[in-house]
């Protein structure tokens, strides 16, 4: 699949932390060390996510926010 999305991410899944309609999802990459990304609880239970997984963050937005 070809994204038009630039900033493609690629790490293994550490930790799925469901919740009642959203799930977090802990990404070990090699830099920063780990992300988090929260989607949808029936987004991580149809993509069947779980620990140790390899997967691709996938990031599009249209605001940039720097902080220093």
């Amino acid at each position: 699949m070809k994204l038009s999305a630039r900033n493609q991410l690629n790490g293994k899944i550490t930790n799925v932390d469901l919740g009642a309609v959203m799930a977090n999802v802990k990404i070990e990459i090699a830099e920063p060390g780990v992300i988090t990304a929260v989607i949808t609880k029936e987004s991580a239970e149809s993509l069947g996510l779980k620990e140790g997984d390899d997967v691709t963050a996938i990031i599009k937005s249209t605001e940039v926010i720097i902080g220093k």
